[in-house]
């Protein structure tokens, strides 16, 4: 199967995601790197028990991708969640 790369939609955006995607995984508890925003990633699946490597990580099952992907996305969907319900407040 091909690999498919992400693209945002609006490509100007991913400094924006990745300092949210670092506030967001600080305020969990996870060092965070502002040079290396994809540094959390293995902070993650070290906690989770995946082994994820730095490069090629082919032999990954999508139940352990989703593990360390989940845990970040899930993080940053629920405090945009939070933002937006603090919003409808005002």
């Amino acid at each position: 199967m091909a690999r498919r790369k992400r693209r945002l939609l609006v490509p100007d955006s991913r400094g924006a995601l990745d300092q949210f995607k670092n506030k967001v995984m600080a305020n969990e508890g996870y060092q965070v790197d502002s040079e290396n925003p994809d540094h959390v990633k293995f902070e993650v699946a070290d906690e989770v028990g995946v082994p994820l490597n730095r490069g090629y990580n082919g032999r990954l099952t999508s139940r352990e991708a989703g593990k360390v992907g989940g845990k970040i996305g899930g993080s940053m969907v629920k405090e945009l969640v939070r933002m937006a319900q603090e919003q409808m407040k005002k």
